[in-house]
């Protein structure tokens, strides 16, 4: 919406900079975090007010207990100020935008919706998982469709890019299609997952939205993929609006979900931050960075994985104290506080491994 004050630059040359997607993603960034740090203590009041609040498991670590009834469903927070500060400070005629946009009102609604059966109408069975899964499918297939009837780069469309390799390319056919709606399929449950100390997810995310915004930026400008030898995306660039908006508002969710937390994400948030940090790696064509730029959140998912294969197939032998990985130190003895900001050291490893790659090749 402000982008159109650039074309005011005849009577201001300083409405200018409303053109330049730098300045709109600052902006974007620090409107989504101010209107995050205005709207977080009414939110609070009001899930406190309707008493929606966190149900601790009997079964899970015992200093978690302490969380119960702790306001939940703070993801309308992160989703409500993405969007609007997105909208004020994006260019409208931007096709990966919206689709964003698309998928993240979606998984955010399925999300919504799950954390509503279990907190407000007290059914802790949630919605059904098939639900769930078939409402992200079909969220994941819709963006996958599009994407196949406009492809970021009709050239490579079905091509995956070898990370830290020259021009080394994998062209999968007819299963880039399976693959990329399992990616986003797959990011929504491992962002989900991950989320359950406070400020692990909200501060994971970030990592992986600095690093696909500079991706994003680079490939939308044909000099600079060029030369770093990228797949050039057409129009890309302003996904790094979305993401800086993106980054603004975790941070704000942030403020309020950081040890002791006064508010929990829930579903609300979870679902959609993961769907759409794979379906922005599918956009910048950079899809098999994804398990380096959220490694946190696959072996976060892997030692699920792994800790219910082993209690099936050894009789009841677990590998992990308890499953994901993040309940494992904690049980090990690992103060809540000391495990978030390690695995946040880690995926500030990872940003760094993956914007590494723009280089090494």
């Amino acid at each position: 919406m402000l982008y159109h004050l650039s074309l005011l630059k005849g009577y201001w040359g300083a409405l200018n900079v409303f053109q330049y997607i730098t300045f709109r993603a600052g902006g974007a960034a620090l409107t989504a975090l101010a209107a995050s740090l205005l709207l977080g203590p009414r939110l609070i009041a009001v899930l406190q007010r309707h008493k929606i609040g966190q149900v601790q498991r009997a079964d899970g670590p015992q200093s978690h207990l302490s969380k119960h009834g702790t306001p939940t469903m703070g993801g309308l927070l992160v989703a409500m100020t993405l969007a609007a500060s997105t909208l004020l400070w994006m260019r409208w005629d931007n096709r990966f935008t919206w689709l964003l946009l698309a998928v993240a009102a979606v998984l955010a609604a399925v999300g919504f919706w799950d954390d509503y059966v279990k907190l407000v109408l007290k059914d802790p069975r949630g919605t059904p998982s098939r639900v769930k899964f078939a409402v992200q499918m079909a969220a994941a297939l819709a963006a996958v469709s599009y994407l196949a009837i406009r492809p970021p780069n009709a050239q490579y469309w079905t091509m995956v890019n070898v990370p830290y390799t020259k021009s080394l390319f994998l062209d999968l056919g007819p299963f880039y299609f399976f693959l990329a709606a399992f990616m986003i399929v797959g990011s929504s449950n491992a962002v989900n997952l991950t989320d359950g100390l406070d400020g692990l997810a909200a501060g994971s995310i970030i990592f992986c939205a600095l690093t696909y915004a500079v991706f994003a930026y680079v490939s939308g400008n044909i000099k600079f993929a060029s030369y770093l030898r990228v797949i050039h995306v057409e129009g890309a660039g302003e996904m790094a609006v979305f993401l800086a908006a993106l980054i603004g508002a975790c941070l704000g969710f942030l403020w309020f979900n950081s040890y002791p937390a006064q508010m929990f994400m829930g579903d609300t948030g979870s679902l959609f931050l993961g769907g759409i940090i794979a379906t922005i790696s599918l956009c910048v064509k950079q899809e098999l960075l994804l398990p380096v730029v959220g490694g946190i959140f696959v072996v976060e998912t892997l030692s699920v994985i792994l800790q219910m294969s082993s209690y099936k197939l050894r009789k009841g032998k677990r590998i992990f104290r308890m499953a994901p990985l993040h309940h494992h130190f904690e049980l090990s003895g690992v103060a809540e506080p000391k495990v978030t900001v390690r695995f946040w050291i880690v995926a500030i490893v990872l940003m760094l491994a993956a914007l590494a790659s723009l280089k090494i090749r």
